[in-house]
């Protein structure tokens, strides 16, 4: 392997090794077809049959069937979900239930009010989103109940979620989609952006419950119809082709590592080796979550002074850790360790912090 930094950057992420060697190969001679797997149409039988792999691979891993859910490659990232959904399945005279848990959730909220009613079914907010709510406000024949699983700022994650009954839960999994296992089924659909733990930005993984998108409304814009995209397989018009490609890729990546239960583990012994260094300092690192809301994707932390932070980010720097600077809007560092970054990694890092403890 060259001389590679360890990259904790929270989206767009580190990719795996192997993944980024075999696209590389792809860009230049796909399956030696003599042109690059993003020259190729996309009508081509070896990109739909690459996609195919795609989808029933990530379906494989989710332990849901393809008879009953479909997977949609979209673009417009995770925050054109925010509206779509809203758009297909929300009416005016109906309500939506959310979840408040941050600058995501928000973010969902206020375009779901320019279709329906909302009602934030729980929120956060009053001690600054350092938690998941565990209890929820839930309106009886809801639309839908909307949740955010993992969230990327406040690094908190969703351990319980909703029991919703027969209203479809959906949830915004982008950046913690397939690093744990879950009971997908009990979601009408799942979205998430590709660039925190499936591949690179581009790309937008829609899995979706095909008897609900049978009862989405009609008389909506073409593009932003769930029915169009399910209809033509995600190829209404030319999908992000290479992004798709990787995410392919991922996905055998994924089983190859041994599946979501091996991912998980691993994902936990790298969250264990960061918190301990964070737990065991006396508060010099001072988490900025309840221990029972935290993420193990995004792990969030505050030193004493904003100077002492800057040290911090600039040592680590120096020793080829990078990416650890917290969301601008609060401030602090974080450590974003999705599927793909090696367990040496967060190894390293720990080490790094207990050092730089020692020395300050």
């Amino acid at each position: 392997m060259p001389d590679r930094v360890i990259n904790f950057n929270p989206g767009p992420a580190t990719l795996p090794f192997d993944v980024i060697k075999e696209s590389a190969v792809g860009a230049v001679n796909f399956n030696n077809l003599g042109m690059s797997i993003m020259e190729m149409s996309h009508r081509s039988k070896e990109f739909e049959g690459l996609m195919h792999d795609a989808m029933n691979d990530m379906l494989g891993l989710m332990g849901l069937s393809s008879d009953e859910y479909a997977v949609l490659f979209l673009g417009g990232g995770a925050s054109m979900q925010f509206c779509m959904l809203p758009y297909n399945f929300l009416g005016q005279d109906q309500t939506a239930d959310y979840v408040n848990t941050g600058v995501w959730a928000r973010s969902a909220i206020k375009e779901a009010k320019l279709f329906g009613k909302v009602n934030i079914a729980a929120t956060s907010e009053a001690t600054g989103f350092d938690r998941v709510p565990t209890e929820f406000s839930l309106t009886p024949g809801a639309a839908y109940v909307h949740v955010t699983s993992n969230n990327t700022i406040f690094g908190t994650r969703m351990v319980k979620f909703p029991e919703t009954g027969a209203v479809p839960l959906v949830c915004d999994m982008s950046s913690d989609f397939l690093s744990r296992r879950i009971d997908f089924g009990r979601f009408g659909m799942i979205y998430a952006g590709a660039q925190k733990n499936i591949g690179p930005a581009g790309v937008t993984a829609v899995i979706i419950r095909k008897s609900w998108v049978e009862k989405a409304k009609d008389g909506i814009p073409t593009m932003l119809s769930y029915k169009t995209h399910l209809g033509k397989d995600s190829l209404f018009n030319t999908p992000p082709v290479f992004p798709i490609y990787i995410v392919g890729l991922v996905m055998k990546w994924v089983k190859a590592k041994g599946g979501l239960e091996a991912i998980e583990k691993n994902n936990n012994e790298k969250a264990g080796l960061v918190y301990q260094a964070i737990d065991s300092s006396g508060g010099f690192y001072r988490g900025t979550v309840q221990p029972e809301s935290r993420s193990i994707m995004n792990l969030t932390f505050r030193l004493a002074t904003e100077e002492l932070e800057q040290k911090f980010l600039d040592e680590a720097k120096k020793n080829q850790l990078i990416g650890l600077k917290g969301h601008r809007d609060v401030g602090g560092c974080r450590a974003s360790m999705y599927n793909a970054l090696p367990l040496e990694g967060a190894a390293k890092l720990a080490e790094f912090m207990d050092a730089f403890h020692k020395a300050n």
